[in-house]
């Protein structure tokens, strides 16, 4: 059977933006309130998140989550978006603060950091009714009892050992959605999709980086270099 024809319109603006790799689209997909999730976008950058053709947001960042950038990502942005709600720094009541705030808000699910403690999980699994992603970093991670707990979703970024993660988990879990990074290059993509992965996030190039190539094609059209 021949591929159907895939129609794709660009407007003569919007031709500029961030794609994430076509490889991606071999994944399975996680499908999430009827919305067929393949690629999330890994930023908090609401210019980026605007210009990317990723079918998520996982909005992520490395301080205590705050309602007011939740609030800020879900209202700008076109597709659904995974938020970070804590789980290592940020713990206990607040947590569960974040997590309903953000289901408020819209958000289709809540992602917890690697440290959160199953009780956690339990607690907000009560009290929320979008998924639960829980992040893996390591291969010694009790898979079990973050499932048993309530976790709906694997999240799983372990750089090098990504890969071998997401394979282990897949084995022992056949049907368990699982969420990865997929690393710099196409091939470890497919790999990681051929190791089980459902679904791939992937981390943009920086404003800076994507400025950086634009000045430089403007100064090359004007011969300043």
């Amino acid at each position: 059977m021949e591929d159907k024809h895939l129609p794709e319109i660009d407007g003569n603006l919007r031709k500029h933006m961030v794609r994430v790799p076509q490889v991606i689209d071999q994944a399975s997909g996680i499908r999430i309130f009827g919305k067929l999730i393949k690629s999330l976008v890994f930023t908090t950058d609401i210019a980026i998140i605007r210009n990317c053709n990723a079918n998520a947001v996982i909005a992520v960042y490395p301080f205590t989550p705050q309602p007011i950038i939740t609030h800020s990502i879900i209202n700008v942005s076109d597709v659904p978006v995974f938020c970070g709600v804590g789980g290592g720094t940020t713990t206990g009541v607040r947590v569960l603060n974040l997590a309903e705030d953000a289901e408020f808000q819209g958000a289709v699910g809540v992602v917890l950091n690697a440290p959160t403690p199953n009780e956690t999980i339990a607690y907000l699994k009560q009290k929320i009714d979008i998924p639960i992603v829980i992040t893996v970093v390591s291969e010694k991670t009790d898979i079990k009892s973050r499932l048993e707990a309530g976790a709906d979703i694997i999240n799983v970024s372990g750089a090098a050992k990504t890969i071998d993660i997401v394979r282990q988990i897949r084995k022992e879990y056949p049907k368990v959605p699982i969420i990865a990074t997929g690393g710099p290059t196409e091939d470890s993509i497919v790999n990681t999709i051929e190791a089980g992965a459902n679904a791939i996030t992937y981390t943009p190039p920086s404003n800076g980086e994507i400025f950086k190539k634009l000045m430089n094609k403007y100064r090359s059209e004007d011969n300043i270099i």
